[in-house]
């Protein structure tokens, strides 16, 4: 039923200007405004994620967007540099001091938008 079609994401914010900018100035993701409100993150291979805004949001409480990068410590730097505070676990998963996860698999990395929504980079491998 399914097969052909073009199945996309999305998730919610309670500020959709804060939004805005946070994604296409902090991370420089292409963000497009829809109509009815809704913002748009463009990706390669025409990917997309709707953020729509919704005025009794409640943040997510598992990871909604994963970003996967070469190289997990640069971008890590380069997004505190920025402003951007990474999560701290301790159990079951550990990070290091800047928050990336070395204990098995990939390096990975959490952190939140303004709306508190938990987002992740990842390695690339």
């Amino acid at each position: 039923m399914f097969t052909n079609t073009k199945a996309f994401g999305g998730f919610s914010v309670d500020d959709l200007h804060e939004a805005k900018i946070f994604y296409r100035e902090i991370l420089g993701v292409e963000v497009e405004k829809l109509p009815m409100g809704i913002l748009c993150l463009k990706f390669p291979d025409d990917n997309q994620i709707m953020i729509y805004p919704k005025t009794n949001h409640q943040p997510a409480n598992f990871t909604v967007l994963n970003f996967p990068v070469k190289d997990v410590e640069k971008v890590v730097d380069e997004l505190i540099a920025k402003g951007v505070v990474f999560e701290q676990y301790q159990d079951p998963i550990k990070t290091d001091e800047k928050g990336i996860c070395r204990n098995s698999g990939p390096l990975i990395a959490w952190f939140k938008d303004p709306a508190g929504n938990i987002l992740s980079i990842l390695e690339d491998v």
